[in-house]
């Protein structure tokens, strides 16, 4: 599927959502897990966007997911206007249905990121919300870990021990889709999420927007004006690239004669 593509390239190598509905992925990643096969699920909203554009082995990375999805309203916005319609798919909203589909399989699932507490309570709260889910890895990686280097394949080789077939990835941006990247050719058989802060919503360390505030599209302001010191600078870059990539996905949209 081509369509809106932060990158601005116009060739099959561009970063570019790549899925149209959350019902749509959900239907292949159920019959990649039913053949034996894995995946890796990358959710692209504009802070990715900004880092996109500046770092090089994150835009590999991404390259490199089978799945992308538009995990923010501007994304999906951009994308409808370059001409590519695509539903809102965040992370946090993919995680429970993922869950479902584990325990409806009988798919061992691993969690890797966040804190061994955290994990912990995940584990409990899932197990409890979803039978006959078994999580079988919970894994916190140390501070300061490299998610392609000799830690990483450490982490590979403890998920490959225990069997999972899911594992949901907590590191934040760029270093779970660096990660997932690294290990998905690996672990062939195994799914790979990357959901950020997904993680520490289910345990309760971090309470989500409420729902009336993600139905007006203002879940980046309930974020921001809860820790501005540290999202301040994040979505005031996320506003600045703005204009240009409106502009792109115009240009995108003309070149396909829409």
């Amino acid at each position: 599927m081509m369509g809106w593509s932060p990158t601005g390239r116009g060739t099959d190598r561009a970063v570019t959502v790549t899925v149209a509905s959350m019902a749509g992925l959900l239907a292949d990643l159920e019959a990649r897990l039913t053949r034996g096969e894995g995946f890796s699920v990358a959710t692209l909203n504009l802070d990715h966007v900004v880092k996109l554009t500046r770092d090089p082995a994150f835009r590999a990375a991404y390259l490199a997911q089978s799945h992308v999805t538009a995990d923010g309203n501007p994304v999906v916005w951009l994308s409808r206007l370059a001409g590519q319609r695509v539903e809102l798919v965040p992370g946090s909203d993919l995680i429970g249905p993922v869950f479902a589909l584990a325990a409806r399989h009988a798919l061992p699932v691993a969690f890797l990121g966040s804190t061994a507490e955290t994990l912990e309570r995940v584990r409990e709260v899932v197990e409890a919300d979803y039978p006959g889910l078994r999580v079988v890895a919970a894994l916190a990686p140390p501070m300061g870990f490299d998610p392609d280097g000799a830690a990483a394949d450490e982490m590979i080789e403890e998920l490959r021990r225990s069997g999972a077939r899911i594992c949901l990835v907590a590191l934040g941006a760029p270093k779970q889709e660096r990660f997932a990247a690294h290990a998905a050719p690996r672990l062939p058989g195994t799914g790979f999420l990357s959901i950020g802060a997904s993680l520490d919503f289910v345990a309760g360390r971090q309470r989500r927007a409420p729902r009336w505030v993600r139905r007006i599209a203002a879940e980046w302001l309930w974020r921001m004006l809860s820790d501005p010191a540290r999202l301040g600078r994040r979505y005031l870059d996320c506003l600045l690239i703005l204009p240009g990539l409106t502009r792109r996905a115009l240009c995108q949209r003309l070149r396909r004669g829409g």
